[in-house]
């Protein structure tokens, strides 16, 4: 299956979410929005289970690549981290399931599925990679803080401001998404987190 159909497969999947419940989320449902047949669904997915894991994969994906340009857009150091910390509250503003994927918070409205592998049969390997461990709020914030020192960090820098750069990249990091579950007022996020990095070393 070309991935431009496994793509609007899950765009289906996401459009019925933003509908109804995930419970009441049909399969047949799905493959007709889509113009698939149902096996086709099924083929690529392996069941539900599946779709929702390939779901929040796309989800967590999605959220790490817009961190990935965020930190890419400035020259200086401290407005890569707020263009990052203002791209990780707005991928969650209007996105019931990416908040989820960026908060561990989850509505009986959403897919859940284990953060664990499980076993897959499957022979696609995008589906063979959202069979496997799906990543944890933690493990988001982990990521983007590490790719973030990776990024402003310079070669022969000291380990003492190595280690004082990463504690600051992660106080951005959790401080955006302590504004994806209490929006901040006037001023935004941008000002909270200039205001807290003129206190920190970058």
């Amino acid at each position: 299956m070309m991935p431009a159909a496994r793509e609007s497969l899950l765009d289906a999947a996401c459009a019925a979410l933003a509908r109804r419940p995930w419970s009441a989320v049909r399969m047949v449902d799905v493959a007709a929005a889509a113009g698939v047949s149902r096996q086709t669904l099924y083929n690529e997915f392996g069941s539900k289970e599946g779709l929702a894991r390939a779901l929040v994969r796309r989800e967590a994906d999605g959220y790490l690549a817009g961190a990935e340009r965020a930190l890419a857009t400035h020259g200086d150091p401290r407005e890569r981290l707020t263009a990052a910390a203002e791209w990780t509250a707005s991928a969650a503003r209007d996105n019931a399931l990416a908040k989820a994927v960026l908060t561990g918070c989850w509505s009986e409205r959403l897919p859940m599925p284990t953060l664990s592998a499980v076993r897959s049969s499957s022979a696609v390997p995008a589906q063979r990679r959202a069979d496997g461990p799906l990543p944890s709020p933690g493990d988001l914030v982990a990521i983007v803080r590490d790719r973030a020192v990776a990024l402003l960090s310079v070669p022969g820098t000291p380990e003492a401001e190595t280690a004082a750069l990463t504690r600051t990249c992660e106080l951005v990091i959790r401080l955006a998404l302590s504004c994806v579950a209490a929006p901040p007022g006037e001023g935004g996020i941008a000002e909270l987190v200039r205001g807290v990095l003129h206190r920190q070393p970058v």
